[in-house]
């Protein structure tokens, strides 16, 4: 085993999660709890920053949000019928708390927060501008960029400001703001990043995911549509659509991995996608003899369902996870090191030995996850392992808010699927097609001129313009 192995590393992660709310007194505890059920998108960092009708009050920490919300004092401090929230994984900017969102600024209009999921994809261009003019930046990530284009903006009123600001930006990117008489929700002109509209009793709420809504029992109201501004006050819920229109494709890895399975996403059931993708892959793949379907948990298990439910084999819990580690611990020897692997998973060797197994997992990223867990499955006496992939191969960065490695170190980026299946030592090794990815969202296939969804990782089909990525190359 590696001698600094860690579980976390061979994933991807989403860049965050936001929310806020407008209209009600416990709107800071409103949004702590939002951000609670959006934990899985960013856990590194946590954030509110309140409006109380005199002042902005914030508190944001490092960690995860029970440990920076949990004491009822600090949500004390944050009166006001108007917070917004964020919870973070670093791609842009390093893990410190001056990157911890949401960003606030004293402008000449009043107080001005922001909290960004998602990446901009000409924020360094941007930040050297501003720079220019003389703007001091405090942090290292892109959304900083944001504060600044509002503040430096000709526009009186605020609303302009921001969609000056908005129209400036290149990305994939959901905005929740907060200003000392509104909440406004801004979504990229493709609806790269999710962003969804609640209420409850007489408040709004905006949340990444309807499962933030489920949490406080707000009603889901419907999707903020790509390319929308929507402003909420005391009139209620206005709409504009002032960034150029182009075709929506939203991120198609929500469905894949990143949204809790819970949550809906523009009319569908995130559960139900990733069943209906495992029934897509038991035709497109199956394993002639096998004895059963087990799981990478927990991201395999909704898709594992629904290739055991195609394939009319049984479905078995046979890796067992462990959810309260983290980081490998203790490393003292070699001996331990080797240990490390049954630290996060374990094999459950009753209903594995002797069998021929079909592992389904969600993705493989740079191979190494996979690579032990078939050696786990192996060494608790499975006959057979064959690995079965609910998304297509991983071949290409995202420059859009989710934390991948550099293409250079995505395995099937050079490497063909014969030699990922020798690498991570399988019988077998199949990825569901793109078409086969499509057509568990309802469609017929991908549409090669006009793509459903933005699916860059798996096809290199931008749909947004590199700038920085692209002057980094030059």
């Amino acid at each position: 085993m590696d001698n600094n192995f860690d579980w976390n590393q061979d994933k991807l992660h989403e860049e965050c999660g936001v929310f806020g709310v407008y209209g009600t007194t416990d709107a800071a505890a409103f949004t702590a709890l939002g951000l609670h059920a959006l934990q899985h998108r960013g856990q590194e960092a946590a954030g509110i920053v309140a409006f109380d009708d005199e002042k902005f009050r914030a508190h944001k920490a490092l960690g995860l949000v029970g440990t920076t919300f949990g004491e009822a004092a600090v949500i004390e401090r944050l009166k006001g019928k108007i917070a917004i929230g964020h919870n973070r994984y670093s791609t842009s900017g390093e893990p410190s708390l001056r990157n911890v969102q949401p960003f606030y600024g004293d402008m000449d209009f009043g107080g001005f927060a922001v909290a960004h999921n998602g990446n901009l994809t000409n924020a360094q261009h941007l930040r050297k501008e501003l720079v220019k003019k003389g703007c001091l930046f405090q942090s290292s990530g892109d959304s900083e960029v944001i504060l600044h284009l509002v503040a430096i903006s000709q526009e009186k009123d605020i609303s302009k400001r921001i969609i000056d600001a908005a129209k400036q930006i290149m990305g994939g990117f959901a905005l929740v703001i907060a200003t000392k008489d509104s909440l406004v929700g801004i979504r990229d002109p493709h609806g790269i990043r999710p962003l969804v509209l609640g209420k409850i009793g007489n408040a709004h709420i905006l949340a990444s995911e309807t499962c933030a809504l489920d949490i406080i029992g707000a009603e889901f109201i419907r999707d903020i549509e790509p390319g929308e501004m929507v402003t909420i006050n005391d009139d209620g819920v206005e709409s504009l659509k002032p960034l150029k229109k182009v075709d929506p494709r939203p991120c198609i890895f929500e469905y894949v991995y990143f949204a809790r399975p819970d949550s809906i996403m523009a009319g569908k059931s995130v559960y139900e996608v990733r069943k209906n993708i495992g029934a897509e892959l038991a035709k497109e793949s199956p394993v002639e003899g096998a004895d059963l379907i087990v799981p990478v948990p927990d991201s395999g298990v909704p898709s594992a369902i629904g290739y055991a439910q195609e394939s009319g084999l049984p479905f078995e819990l046979g890796i067992i996870r462990n959810h309260y580690i983290g980081r490998t611990f203790i490393e003292p020897t070699d001996q331990i090191r080797h240990l490390g692997v049954k630290l996060k998973h374990n094999a459950n060797r009753k209903f594995i030995e002797g069998k021929k197994v079909v592992l389904v997992d969600d993705s493989i990223v740079r191979g190494t996850t996979s690579k032990k867990i078939v050696e786990m499955v192996r060494a608790a006496g499975a006959k057979e392992v064959h690995m079965r992939i609910s998304s297509p191969a991983i071949r290409y960065s995202c420059f859009y808010g989710i934390d991948t490695p550099t293409t250079e170190e995505l395995l099937a980026h050079n490497a063909s699927i014969e030699e990922i299946r020798q690498y991570i030592k399988a019988d077998s090794l199949e990825y569901i097609s793109i078409d086969g990815l499509y057509r568990a969202l309802g469609e017929e296939g991908r549409n090669n001129e006009r793509p459903q969804y933005e699916d860059a990782c798996f096809t290199g089909d931008y749909p947004v313009e590199l700038v920085d990525h692209n002057n980094k190359e030059k």
